[in-house]
């Protein structure tokens, strides 16, 4: 166990790229594409990020749908594709059902059967994130599916973070927060949050404050990180 983690009692996971592989919808469809998928899926990724916190900044909210796409025609524009007008519609559409890391559910059920308070606080649309834990078979395993329609602008505004603490009904010192995305772990940290990086790709660290407690490579080894909960 980490000792930084003796008081929490709630996991809350960021979604896409924690729980849900966000590369997962190009290769669907690799099939359809050239050999830059990847490098197209890479820079769909980076532009979707990108345009959430361009967009927080400049107080232009639109929902994460829209930015989606938004990333997609861009990156679309820079490694055009046969067909492009449909495969762009089959893409977003498999974007609604990515493919959960495979860990996932055992990992939930295993917290789940050891008393843990588990949700999602995610910058997605709420009809896409429910498609996509159905999709994976989680619903059972959640308490709450948290997203920041309400306020209208994403993560890392604290504001979010605190938005997780109040449908979870946890202090900020009483959340573990789960995420692949080390600037959002440091957002998380910032906040309070007891936040552990799930680094997938063994990336560096970045150069920002509010750095995780923990660092590990997939959720598995998440819950030898907990403490027993009374």
């Amino acid at each position: 166990m980490n000792s930084r983690l003796a008081g929490t009692r709630v996991c809350l996971f960021d979604a896409y790229g924690t729980l849900f592989d966000v590369h997962s919808a190009v290769a669907l469809l690799r099939q359809r594409m050239d050999d830059r998928a990847d490098a197209l899926s890479a820079l769909w990724r980076q532009k979707q990020l990108e345009y959430t916190w361009l967009r927080s900044l400049m107080k232009d909210y639109v929902d994460f749908e829209t930015v989606t796409a938004d990333a997609l025609d861009f990156a679309l524009e820079r490694f055009p594709q046969d067909d492009a007008v449909n495969l762009r519609a089959a893409l977003l559409d498999a974007y609604t059902t990515l493919s959960a890391y495979p860990e996932v559910s055992a990992t939930l059920s295993t917290l789940r059967e050891r008393g843990w308070k588990l949700g999602i606080l995610s910058n997605g649309t709420r009809r896409w994130l429910d498609a996509a834990v159905a999709g994976s078979d989680l619903g059972a395993l959640l308490d709450d599916i948290v997203t920041v329609e309400p306020l209208r602008f994403f993560k890392p505004d604290p504001a979010v973070y605190q938005l997780g603490c109040d449908r979870m009904g946890a202090d900020a010192s009483e959340v573990c927060f789960l995420s692949s995305n080390a600037w959002d772990v440091s957002g998380a940290s910032y906040f309070g949050y007891q936040a552990v990086w799930i680094n997938r790709t063994a990336q560096p660290r970045e150069r920002l404050g509010g750095g995780p407690v923990d660092e590990i490579s997939t959720l598995d080894a998440l819950p030898e990180l907990l403490p027993a909960l009374d």
